[in-house]
């Protein structure tokens, strides 16, 4: 099968897209079929035989320098300038002029592929693609719905409202073409109830395939850190919920003097991660780390006593399944698709509601203080993502909604014929 995988941005190592892009692309090439990743930059990592054809954009959300100003010979055409006015006036608009511009790459191309997957685009050029002929499968790895919601009630001024309200904007866009794409792939139920409520796609037309977890994500060697906690998260996007866990942190702190929480994170200069630090006076005790390599992310996340995924809300948490994978004790938020991560039965993680500073702190104290329970959750944890989280089984999955897809557009190509 010949596999034309797109993804509007696909930054490596995190934000989920970057990550979910090689994974999947690597097992599906593992599995005897042929892909080619088409992604707007920031490009991804891929393994060997993947092939990768770039769609260049005017990447203004870059790092060091996001919300950029491109020179004048920048620009190259009339997308060029829509993409730059949309970001002007507050809004975001990567994902629509990426299917604009993969929809021209594509329509050269259509006798090459068999199907094409689209990451969470869903911008009108996606539906083109599949008007010229060729079956789409879109993965939603949740509805931004529910960043939205979460967003707007944490700002706390109106310019800040209103400015989040353009931003989010592409959102009508992305609820139009979910309603009208053929088949959706979701990682957990809760992002399909989800996909379905906002959305308001058919829920006969969503497939739920969980994510996979990396083998280089492996129980540590060496012993762990007395006293680490740690967490990977964005740190000023308050879907995280590294407020909660820093006020939890805060709290721990005046009961306990060998305590460290290490963060994966990158927080903003200035921006609402420092200013909690600095207001609950725990700079010395807390660091940030980011730009970490795969090898230095498990070490990191095995380095950990204690893991905290403090999210107000993931449509999967692959961090939470990675860390299961390195065998460290989590305590988690009870939101979202976490709970289907860690499972029902308790046995790999404490869950506590998301928000409740209260309960994370009393939850990270209990396990802190029993070692035979931190070993017992590890332990059961690597062996759940042994069980149920392997890239190659999610990309056997995918392959047979390919394939559903694929025979779906025949029947309905064949019957329009039939009846012309």
């Amino acid at each position: 099968m010949r596999v034309a995988l797109l993804s509007y941005r696909s930054k490596p190592h995190c934000g989920g897209q970057g990550v979910y892009v090689r994974h999947l692309s690597r097992e599906l090439v593992a599995l005897g079929h042929q892909v080619e990743v088409f992604s707007g930059p920031p490009y991804p990592e891929l393994d060997p035989g993947v092939g990768l054809t770039e769609v260049p954009g005017l990447d203004l959300y870059r790092e060091p320098d996001p919300f950029r100003r491109p020179a004048l010979g920048e620009f190259r055409d009339r997308l060029d300038v829509e993409e730059f006015l949309t970001m002007c006036v507050a809004g975001f608009p990567e994902p629509k002029v990426f299917g604009t511009r993969v929809a021209r790459v594509l329509g050269e191309r259509l006798g090459d592929f068999d199907v094409v997957h689209d990451n969470q685009t869903l911008a009108p050029g996606v539906l083109r693609i599949e008007q010229l002929g060729l079956p789409v499968v879109t993965t939603i790895h949740h509805p931004i719905t529910v960043d939205r919601r979460l967003d707007l009630a944490a700002a706390t001024t109106w310019q800040r409202r209103l400015s989040l309200r353009r931003w989010y904007g592409f959102l009508r866009m992305q609820r139009r073409v979910a309603q009208r794409s053929s088949t959706v792939l979701t990682p957990s139920e809760s992002s399909k109830r989800d996909i379905v409520r906002d959305f308001g796609v058919d829920p006969a037309r969503v497939r739920v395939i969980p994510l996979g977890v990396d083998e280089g994500f492996r129980p540590p060697t060496a012993p762990r850190v007395p006293g680490r906690i740690v967490a990977m998260a964005s740190a000023d996007a308050p879907m995280k919920g590294i407020a909660t866990l820093l006020e939890a942190f805060a709290k721990l702190r005046t009961e306990r003097d060998h305590l460290e929480l290490l963060l994966v994170s990158k927080p903003r200069p200035g921006g609402e991660t420092e200013r909690i630090v600095d207001r609950l006076a725990i700079g010395r005790h807390v660091r940030f780390v980011h730009g970490l390599s795969d090898l230095e992310l498990v070490e990191v996340m095995g380095s950990a006593e204690v893991a905290c995924v403090p999210s107000l809300y993931e449509g999967f948490s692959l961090p939470t399944a990675e860390l299961m994978a390195c065998g460290t004790a989590l305590v988690v938020s009870d939101a979202g698709g976490i709970p289907e991560v860690v499972g029902p039965d308790g046995l790999c993680a404490d869950l506590v509601p998301p928000g409740d500073v209260e309960r994370l702190a009393t939850a990270l104290a209990g396990l802190l203080d029993d070692p035979q329970r931190r070993a017992r959750y590890g332990a059961a944890g690597r062996a759940r993502v042994d069980e149920l989280f392997s890239w190659r089984a999610a990309a056997a999955a995918t392959v047979a909604a390919y394939q559903e897809a694929m025979a779906s557009a025949r029947a309905t190509n064949g019957g329009a014929r039939a009846h012309r």
